[in-house]
């Protein structure tokens, strides 16, 4: 799953997709809960077939969702901050933005709980990680992202709303997100530059399924409380009796 999100920007940074440069406004979200349901920065294509940022609402709102009321209502029964790659053609609230409304969630990094049993502790605890890239130079992340266009039918509001698109875990997230065993598609550039192309059926299928390779991310223990407001979320904690990863 991914609930938590991290991007980190600096000013007049340069992004090369499909032949195309272009400048990425700088973004400085340290910890950002999808249950906050604010904007995040996402890619998509244009109708000229050109790739450009905009900010989107990080909640994919189905179309028969009318109106704000309605959509706090939806969220007492479910969320659609995530979209399993498994079922984007099964779901009918998905399956149109599959097909023609791909785009990249743009990420230096996520957060995910690992759950273990110490030797001083009565039941299995959450211990909270960060995971991002392996490569210094290379710190930008693209997940897999469908994205769907909403109007509030009482305001006249229009936005663009999104999920990650999430898949099978691989082996270092198999070791962290334990209980679930599922990450976020994290495509290399060649590949994220094909999810947000025209592409058929089973190639979307094959995208939405694909899985970091080892070695491409690594990971390291937080503060229980990272999501809380305090000073450094980002810092290394180490927890007394439990294993590395």
């Amino acid at each position: 799953m991914c609930y938590y999100n991290s991007l980190k920007l600096p000013a007049k940074k340069e992004l090369t997709l499909k032949g195309k440069t272009k400048s990425i406004p700088a973004t400085d979200i340290t910890v950002q809960s999808g249950f906050a349901y604010q904007s995040w920065p996402i890619i998509i294509e244009n109708n000229a077939g050109e790739w450009e940022p905009e900010l989107a609402h990080w909640e994919f709102i189905p179309w028969f969702i009318k109106n704000l009321g309605e959509l706090q209502e939806s969220r007492k029964k479910y969320n659609t901050l995530n979209a399993t790659s498994e079922k984007l053609f099964e779901s009918k609230v998905y399956q149109a933005a599959a097909k023609s409304r791909r785009c990249l969630v743009l990420s230096t990094g996520f957060f995910e709980w690992r759950h273990y049993q110490r030797p001083e502790d009565k039941k299995p605890v959450a211990f909270p990680y960060y995971i991002h890239s392996a490569y210094k130079q290379e710190d930008l992340l693209f997940m897999a992202g469908i994205w769907q266009p909403w109007t509030d039918q009482l305001s006249g509001e229009m936005i663009h709303s999104f999920a990650i698109v999430t898949t099978q875990a691989n082996g270092l997230m198999e070791k962290i997100h334990n209980t679930k065993k599922r990450m976020p598609t994290i495509l290399p550039t060649t590949l994220a530059e094909e999810w947000i192309s025209p592409i058929r059926e089973n190639r979307v299928k094959e995208l939405a399924a694909y899985q970091a390779e080892e070695g491409t991310l690594t990971a390291y223990s937080l503060s229980k409380d990272f999501n809380k407001g305090i000073f450094n979320p980002l810092e290394e904690v180490e927890y007394k009796n439990l294993p590395p990863l």
